[in-house]
């Protein structure tokens, strides 16, 4: 059993490293191997998807939303789409949270939504943003760059 396990993550790393986009993808913060390669491997280029938000609604990151008699009610993420790519883009930003909590700027968009929720909401929340810069990472010839993330959410 460990002897599959050890090629199964031999040929994943092998992969990552013949993969310009992985390597890419892999510069986020909370994106890793397993991350960056299931993400290539599923999604490719991201030219399947109009933008971002798209790509985040695939992986069902996005709330639901209940309508009704001109109120909107957002609620729980709707966790559609591959239920995979969707808990390793929550894990990583879940370390991301723990690793800088103490770290993040005060006016920062992380620390300012930590202040309001939970941090599993944020780390949603910060998968959301992710996955939104990973479709702008696969569609583009863009770099990855913490100061460019909108609120600054890496610094």
């Amino acid at each position: 059993m460990s002897e599959h396990i050890e090629t199964l993550e031999t040929a994943i790393n092998e992969q990552f490293r013949q993969d310009a986009l992985c390597k890419k993808i892999a510069a986020i913060p909370g994106v890793g191997v397993l991350t960056a390669t299931a993400i290539v491997s599923a999604v490719g280029d991201g030219k399947g998807f109009k933008n971002g938000r798209q790509l985040a609604a695939w992986l069902g990151l996005v709330p639901l939303q209940h309508s009704s008699g001109g109120k909107n009610v957002l609620g729980r993420i709707s966790k559609r789409g591959d239920s995979y790519i969707r808990t390793l883009l929550i894990h990583g930003a879940r370390s991301v949270i723990l690793a800088r909590r103490h770290k993040l700027l005060p006016g920062s968009w992380l620390s300012r939504l930590l202040a309001r929720r939970n941090k599993n909401v944020a780390a949603v929340a910060l998968a959301n943003k992710n996955a939104r810069m990973l479709w702008v990472l696969l569609t583009t010839d863009k770099e990855f760059s913490p100061e460019q993330t909108v609120g600054a959410v890496y610094m």
